[in-house]
């Protein structure tokens, strides 16, 4: 797993050799309880681009931390794609990065329903120019849900960088 963090961190030094231009990247979590954050500074010199990250665990620190609508909570539910999107963004601003990465799900074993088993989870993007969301649904226990959410964050990044880089080159 720690390849993805490597990986990662070779593409931002990538971006900033092929621009000139620093990328700033941020989390916020909910589900995963701070293992995104985790798994990134795991990396030496991680301090160069990762400013730092929130775990916002309850509705209320999404909405008056994040500035997670509470309509949209009300409307859609804590784990959606909209709250995903609304984190991240307000993640992004809230840290004042480039790119901020956020998750919301059900990590187990209690807590699901039939429209949003346990294992559901929401992740997000947000960058200056770009937002985006993926639902993913993983069938392991707790541990494994939040270790496999964690990954699929890193890797919707891991994405997002190689097409800055492409776009750029």
């Amino acid at each position: 797993m720690a390849e993805l963090e490597a990986e990662i961190a070779r593409l931002i030094r990538e971006y900033q050799a092929k621009t000139g231009k620093s990328l700033a990247i941020g989390a916020v979590e909910s589900a995963t309880g701070g293992r995104i954050a985790d798994r990134i500074t795991n990396v030496a010199g991680s301090s160069d681009y990762f400013k730092g990250s929130v775990v916002a665990y309850s509705n209320e620190v999404k909405i008056a931390l994040l500035g997670v609508k509470k309509t949209t909570i009300e409307n859609y539910g804590a784990v959606s794609e909209q709250t995903a999107l609304e984190m991240a963004q307000g993640g992004r601003k809230l840290l004042d990065v480039d790119i901020c990465v956020s998750d919301t799900g059900i990590a187990g074993p209690s807590g699901g329903t039939p429209e949003k088993p346990v294992g559901l989870f929401y992740l997000g993007l947000a960058a200056r120019n770009a937002s985006l969301s993926q639902k993913h649904a993983f069938s392991g226990n707790r541990e494994e849900n939040k270790r496999d959410a964690a990954e699929a964050a890193l890797n919707i990044l891991k994405q997002y960088l190689l097409r800055c880089i492409g776009a750029k080159g």
